[in-house]
C-alpha cells in the first residue's frame, strides 16, 4: 500500500511540474505590455503595446 501511495505522489508531482513549466513557457511567449523601444539603422522607434 505504501508503494502505491508513493507512486501516486510521484505522478502528482510530475503533473504539477509539467503544468508549471507549460505555464512558464506560455508566459515567456507572450509579448510584454507597455512601450517597445527599438534602436536600429532606421533610427529610434517607440511603439505603445
Amino acid at each position: 500500500m505504501t508503494n502505491r501511495n508513493a507512486l501516486y505522489a510521484l505522478i502528482g508531482a510530475l503533473i504539477v511540474v509539467v503544468a508549471v513549466l507549460g505555464y512558464s513557457l506560455y508566459q515567456a511567449k507572450q509579448e510584454p505590455k507597455g512601450l517597445n523601444i527599438n534602436i536600429g539603422p532606421g533610427g529610434v522607434q517607440v511603439r505603445d503595446k
